[in-house]
C-alpha cells in the first residue's frame, strides 16, 4: 500500500481512487491542466520529504513514449544533482552521474555480457572514463547525437563509469532481457 499518490488522476478510474482513499493513501491531486508531468511531480514530492535515494517504477510504458521520454530526461533535470534516482522496470536500471559543471561516479553490477549504455543529458560529457567494460573509454567525451556509448558490455561482476563533467545518462540491461523477444502485437 503505498503511502501517497500524485498526479491529476486523469487516468485512474475514480472506484480506484476510492479504494486508495478508503486505506487511507494520502493523495496529493494536481490539476490537469499544469507545468509538471505526474512523473514530476512524484518526484517533486519525494524530494520535499528529504528522500536521498528515489527509485521509480513503471517510467518506461510503450503506449505514450513521449512520456517515457520525458520521463528520462527528468533525469537531466539539476534538482536531482547529488541524488541516487534510478528508473527501473523490464530488467533494466536507468540512472544518472555527474553534474553539469562537475564530476561523476557510478558503479554499475552485473553478470559479465549484460549491456550498458551511455548518454550524454546535455551538449557534451567530458572526461569519460570506464573499466570493466567491453569497449574501453579514456578521458574521452560523448556528444549530444551519435550513438558512441550504446551497448557495451559489462566483462567483469562490477563496473566503473567516471566522468570530469556533464551529465551522464546510464542504463544497464541484463543480457538474458536483452536476448528475450519483445512482448506485445506482432
Amino acid at each position: 500500500v503505498p503511502d501517497v499518490v500524485v498526479g491529476d488522476f486523469d487516468s485512474l478510474p475514480l472506484a480506484e481512487r476510492d479504494r486508495l482513499e478508503a486505506m487511507g493513501v494520502e493523495l496529493q491531486v494536481a490539476a490537469p491542466d499544469k507545468d509538471e508531468s505526474d512523473m514530476e511531480l512524484c518526484l517533486l514530492a519525494a524530494l520535499a520529504t528529504g528522500a536521498r535515494r528515489i527509485v521509480v517504477l513503471g517510467a518506461l510504458g510503450l503506449v505514450r513514449p513521449e512520456h517515457s521520454v520525458a520521463n528520462l530526461l527528468l533525469l537531466a533535470d539539476p534538482r536531482l544533482d547529488g541524488l541516487e534516482v534510478t528508473l527501473a522496470g523490464r530488467g533494466s536500471r536507468i540512472f544518472r552521474a555527474g553534474t553539469a559543471h562537475g564530476p561523476g561516479t557510478v558503479e554499475v553490477a552485473g553478470e559479465p555480457g549484460d549491456l550498458v549504455s551511455l548518454f550524454p543529458l546535455g551538449d557534451v560529457v567530458e572526461g569519460v572514463t570506464t573499466s570493466g567494460l567491453r569497449f574501453p573509454l579514456t578521458a574521452e567525451a560523448l556528444v549530444l547525437g551519435p550513438s558512441r556509448g550504446l551497448s557495451n558490455e559489462l566483462l567483469e561482476p562490477i563496473a566503473q563509469v567516471t566522468s570530469t563533467r556533464g551529465r551522464l545518462l546510464v542504463i544497464h540491461t541484463r543480457r538474458s532481457m536483452a536476448d528475450a523477444p519483445p512482448t506485445g502485437g506482432s
